[in-house]
């Protein structure tokens, strides 16, 4: 029997140690070295103090911000054992709303939404919510209907406002895939420098 158990557990052992400490340790090195931003989190500092991540979505409300597109995180109720109660770009519950199209709670907020934002045409992202509700990022569509609002409420020309649009604009990746877009958090902090 111990002829068999030896050699068995040999093997666990190895293959833990090589896949559960060798790899990950390995692959953590490279990617500290060949990526260090993205490896800590994509994380944005301003002034010595961490305001955000370029990954995940926050909420701006003001007018003169750049309003990122709906989040659909949730948390539990305290008040309603078993219930939940929005809340917006909290990433410990990163998800969908799980609605379904056919839904008339979804066709009811959709409509409140598309009624907020005013003249049609309104852009999908500007009143869907992203499968994970954590989306950073909005579409050049969305954001250029924003101008306006921003410029006005900062004082600003709008075409200053277009501008810093387009130079933080970001392309498709590789130039194939996805949708040219900007981001809200990037976007925003570079709003405050504007002098």
């Amino acid at each position: 029997m111990n002829a068999y158990l030896r050699p068995a557990f040999a093997v666990v052992g190895m293959a833990t140690l090589l896949c559960g400490l060798a790899l990950p340790l390995g692959f953590t090195g490279v990617a500290q070295l060949a990526f260090p931003v993205q490896a800590h989190g994509s994380l944005l500092e301003r002034d010595g103090k961490l305001i955000g991540s370029m990954l995940l979505g926050q909420q701006f409300t003001g007018d003169r911000y750049f309003h990122p597109r709906p989040s659909a995180t949730t948390e539990a109720d305290p008040a309603k054992p078993g219930s939940t109660r929005p809340a917006p770009y909290n990433a410990a519950a990163s998800a969908a709303s799980q609605m379904a199209p056919t839904s008339a709670t979804l066709a009811k907020v959709l409509k409140e939404r598309v009624a907020a934002e005013g003249a049609a045409p309104v852009p999908a992202d500007a009143v869907t919510a992203s499968g994970s509700g954590l989306d950073p990022h909005i579409s050049l569509e969305n954001a250029a209907r924003q101008v306006a609002r921003i410029a006005a409420a900062r004082g600003l020309p709008e075409v200053r406002v277009r501008s810093l649009l387009a130079q933080h604009a970001e392309g498709r990746e590789l130039g194939l895939f996805g949708e040219s877009r900007a981001n809200v958090l990037v976007l925003n902090l570079a709003l405050d420098d504007l002098r």
